[in-house]
């Protein structure tokens, strides 16, 4: 497994939060990297004394899966509400990390993005 650094981390990340419709990103009071659509947060990263996490919004089933995984546990303080983190990803991890982002953004966009998503999905 190739360990990612910290930039190369954020890049994936940013790439793929990015290429969701009307998605921005927006830097917190605490300096995490927050995207968000239509003013909702679907993913948090940031830096902490164990390397760089990123954290995204899910649902309480899907969060009852990942947390049987090594690799994944719940948010602090949002987890409560669905939340699950990641820490220090490899590149193995992305091929579910992108299709998690990607749920992630579909539970917090409006409808009307969702509907073009899933247009978008079936061409």
């Amino acid at each position: 497994m190739k360990s990612l650094d910290t930039a190369g981390i954020l890049e994936n990340l940013r790439n793929t939060c990015l290429a969701l419709p009307e998605a921005v990103e927006h830097i917190d009071g605490f300096g995490h990297n927050t995207f968000k659509i239509n003013g909702k947060s679907f993913v948090i990263s940031g830096e902490n004394k164990n390397g760089f996490g990123i954290s995204f919004k899910s649902d309480r089933e899907t969060q009852a899966l990942l947390l049987q995984k090594e690799k994944f546990f719940k948010t602090p303080y949002i987890g409560r509400h669905g939340w699950v983190s990641i820490q220090n990803p490899v590149e193995e991890d992305w091929i579910d990390l992108i299709d998690l982002i990607q749920e992630a953004y579909l539970r917090a966009a409006p409808k009307r993005l969702v509907k073009q998503w899933m247009e978008l999905q079936n061409k």
